[in-house]
């Protein structure tokens, strides 16, 4: 089993390994009563986790949320904030997170809110909740503005990635997740590309793959868990990568999306005379290598006018994150229009 500590004011661990799930009854022992969220189609995993806190003492039940991005909605989380009233879950109760990216980033929201804060179990059932939704923090729901604009920052109790449930994973679904992970090469570790350029499946070096990306993470929210200074390097690709999947209504996958915007990215900081063009083009081959897309289709009017409601977007000012140079992650402040024509003309498809 692998560990990654995330310090801060409570730190945490990530726990990285077949079975991993099974420690949820020691994470959360003497607690009175749990509530376990997640999906219609985990219903078998969250009936584990259930019967593992019952078996520790816990009065768990299991609360069922929409599948997807569907789920991040704060109408879904006044049903749920309902349910937990039903329950009777108090301050020091706990909420447990079962499956994707989706649902971790609403049980948090859920925990954070309920009675002004509750702890948060996560267990994610996908590649991209282990390495960046479930890790971190970050909280959140979607507004007809823009995703994740409604949110808190809550560090969950732990992390339990139990690499099991991912050999059910479709092959779309893992590529979506290896998006974050190479995005965490690209930022600063380096083996990461090494490793995806000899497998750009990722299959072979899955563990080490999660364990090295979830450090880079932790690194970056043991330092700055509020999002205002290093934190901000990990959204890189995610600017154009968030207004894609706004306008597709969340029909591209997020890691598809962020693929585009590494790509988008990687150009942006060519352009401003940062990045060397070799470093640009290792960003498309190795992305396409691993059969994640790199080019867009889109009006480019409707998604400028999406970015400039991207959560790093400060009043009127539109901030980017590129490289300034491989490895060496900086804020780009209001690029110049032509440079930002140029990287969109490196993704755009012809319609």
């Amino acid at each position: 089993m692998r560990r990654v500590t995330v310090a801060g004011d409570k730190p945490y661990e990530v726990v990285i390994g077949p079975g991993a799930a099974a420690e949820l009854g020691l994470v959360l022992a003497g607690t009175a009563r749990a509530a376990v969220v997640h999906a219609p189609p985990l219903a078998a995993v969250a009936g584990a986790a259930v019967e593992a806190l019952q078996t520790a003492g816990v009065a768990a039940e299991a609360v069922v949320v929409p599948d997807g991005e569907a789920a991040k909605t704060a109408q879904v989380a006044a049903q749920v904030w309902e349910e937990f009233g039903r329950l009777g879950l108090t301050r020091s109760d706990a909420v447990v997170g079962v499956g994707g990216g989706a649902v971790t980033d609403l049980a948090g929201f859920l925990a954070a809110t309920w009675t002004r804060g509750v702890r948060v179990v996560q267990v994610p059932t996908s590649l991209l909740g282990m390495v960046d939704a479930a890790v971190g923090g970050k909280t959140g729901i979607n507004t007809g503005a823009g995703k994740n604009l409604v949110g808190a920052f809550h560090p969950p109790a732990a992390v339990l990635a139990d690499t099991d449930v991912l050999t059910g994973l479709s092959d779309a679904e893992f590529r979506s997740g290896l998006a974050e992970v190479v995005k965490c090469g690209f930022l600063a570790d380096g083996r990461i590309l090494e490793l995806l350029a000899a497998d750009p499946t990722g299959r072979r070096d899955t563990a080490e793959l999660i364990e090295r990306a979830v450090q880079v993470k932790a690194d970056a929210v043991g330092e700055d868990l509020f999002d205002t200074g290093r934190r901000e390097y990990l959204n890189y690709g995610h600017t154009l990568g968030h207004a894609i999947e706004r306008i597709e209504d969340f029909g591209w996958r997020h890691g598809e999306a962020v693929a585009v915007g590494l790509v988008f990215a990687a150009e942006l900081g060519v352009q401003a005379g940062l990045l060397d063009r070799a470093a640009a083009d290792r960003h498309r081959d190795l992305l396409t290598a691993m059969g994640l897309p790199t080019r867009y289709r889109g009006d480019w009017a409707r998604l400028q006018s999406v970015m400039r409601v991207d959560k790093k977007a400060r009043g009127a000012s539109h901030r980017f994150v590129v490289l300034d140079g491989m490895g060496n992650p900086t804020i780009l402040t209001d690029p110049d229009q032509a440079w930002l024509d140029a990287a969109w003309a490196a993704v755009a498809e012809a319609a």
